[in-house]
């Protein structure tokens, strides 16, 4: 799997965020093929810092339902993968940068 298709996005949160910045872990929504060395190995390419820990949950899908003008609509959200990345001591990475 090439590095570019391993992190989908970053997950900004206020849980993510607080985080961020008491615990140095950072979340990312990633491909469900990806595993942990892959996800390590794209996170210090991409962002430069050296990867202390990684975890990864699967989130499972979930059935949504609303009620409209047209009537009752259902659907289903569908699951991904997020990893917790923690960050070596004395890093951070920038997410924020453009803004």
């Amino acid at each position: 799997m090439k590095q570019s298709e391993v992190l989908i996005k970053p997950i900004l949160t206020e849980k993510a965020n607080l985080q961020q910045t008491k615990l140095g872990k950072y979340s990312f929504k990633v491909d469900k093929r990806a595993n942990k060395l892959e996800i390590k190995k794209a996170i210090e390419t991409f962002y430069g810092v050296t990867v202390a820990d990684v975890h990864t949950i699967v989130a499972p899908a979930k059935n949504k339902s609303r009620f409209t003008k047209a009537g009752y609509i259902q659907g289903v959200k569908s699951s991904y993968k997020k990893a917790l990345v923690t960050i070596a001591a004395g890093e951070t990475i920038d997410l924020y940068g453009g803004i």
